[in-house]
């Protein structure tokens, strides 16, 4: 039986009016970021600005009373121990040199010898305990292969190591200091003693460098008349550079000495290692940018990297600190972004074919950036990253990343 084509228009017009009706009920699939489960390294850091520091510095003072002259040398130029003339004093007339003044010199003179023989008692007992240090370390070296001890008493003689290494260096550099120191106040009191009668002074006292450095401050430039204790000119060695770094003290009780440290944003292209050699046992007050008050400690650290990767590094530049309180090589890492709460627990949604899921998973270490599982999920699977308030359990998702 034939139908008039009049009669279906009606049916005809009526279809294509309902199917964009309908068709706009149908659920349409939200778009999302996915990323995937891996294995990999993962690192628990205490993140904060640093700046450099000279280790060993040291300031050139008047062994004498007199008249200093201008000084030439400006900061940055090198020094040489023993050679470099730093400045040059006109004593004062040891004729005018009363009792009181003569007295004062002689127990300068003796105060340097006995600093000199504290410096020699130091550096002995720096280098037995850099020489017992040796010997731990390897000990520990052999017995670390053969795994009679834990990684951690093999960290325990490396740290140990370093650190009598550092104090038999600084220890020599003392001992560098009190000879100067010794040598500069004899040559101080032979000047102001008094000079038989038909003698002349001598006219000039000269100021040579202790050590081998550079020249970092210029504290006095013009030439005057100062008293003997005046301080000259800071010295030090650029390339000999400390971290400090202050951090909040509920991070700093997290830090052990021996943490590894990266160094970030110093100008070069890679990062710096350095290693913590000390967190101070006293904190102090500090006031935010915000204005609130914060506990906080200085965190000590040696650089690992030789100084010649770094030669552009200075005096209180500032870095950035990156200390490592763990890490892990193989770990199974989710983005922490993919994180929410259920109930207390923590969860994400995976990805099961179009669908987002709701799963419940057991969280370990976590960095704010990546979070390590310990139950829930496995290697390959796809969670979304930020999930929007649309994102329900079992709603049909896409891939926007794709």
């Amino acid at each position: 039986m034939l139908v008039h084509k009049k009669k279906i228009y009606p049916f005809l017009a009526i279809g294509l009016l309902v199917l964009p009706i309908g068709y706009s009920f149908v659920p349409t699939p939200i778009s999302v970021e996915i990323a995937s489960v891996t294995y990999g390294k993962l690192q628990i850091t205490v993140n904060d600005d640093g700046v450099t520091r000279i280790k060993d510095r040291y300031v050139v003072s008047m062994p004498l009373a007199g008249r200093v002259l201008r000084i030439e040398m400006d900061p940055g130029d090198s020094v040489v121990a023993g050679k470099t003339v730093l400045a040059v004093v006109e004593p004062s007339i040891p004729q005018l040199l009363d009792a009181r003044s003569s007295a004062q010199n002689q127990a300068r003179v003796k105060a340097a010898e006995a600093a000199l023989e504290q410096t020699i008692s130091n550096l002995e007992r720096a280098r037995e305990a850099n020489i017992f240090a040796k010997n731990e370390y390897t000990r520990a070296e052999q017995m670390i292969q053969n795994r009679i001890i834990s990684k951690h008493d093999h960290e325990n003689a490396r740290l140990n190591l370093r650190t009598s290494t550092e104090d038999l260096r600084s220890a020599q550099f003392a001992i560098k200091i009190a000879e100067f120191e010794l040598e500069q106040t004899r040559a101080a009191f032979i000047e102001t003693q008094a000079i038989p009668s038909g003698k002349t002074v001598s006219s000039r006292f000269e100021i040579k460098s202790p050590i081998n450095g550079k020249i970092l401050r210029r504290l006095l430039e013009s030439a005057v008349v100062v008293p003997a204790g005046t301080q000259l000119l800071e010295l030090g060695d650029p390339e000999n550079l400390e971290i400090i770094t202050d951090v909040l003290s509920n991070d700093a009780v997290k830090i052990n000495a021996g943490a590894r440290m990266l160094v970030e944003h110093w100008g070069g292209s890679e990062p710096l290692e350095a290693v913590v050699r000390l967190i101070e046992p006293a904190a102090f007050t500090k006031i935010s940018v915000l204005g609130v008050e914060e506990q906080r400690v200085w965190i000590v650290s040696d650089f690992v990297t030789p100084s010649e990767n770094r030669r552009s590094l200075g005096e209180a530049y500032r870095v950035e600190s990156r200390i490592i309180i763990w890490e892990g090589e193989n770990v199974l890492k989710v983005p922490s972004s993919a994180l929410f709460r259920i109930k207390g627990d923590w969860a994400v949604f995976k990805m099961q074919g179009n669908r987002a899921i709701s799963t419940i998973i057991k969280l370990d270490h976590n960095n704010g950036i990546q979070a390590e599982v310990i139950e829930g999920l496995t290697e390959g699977d796809a969670v979304i990253v930020y999930p929007s308030d649309k994102v329900i359990n079992g709603v049909k998702v896409n891939n926007a990343s794709r």
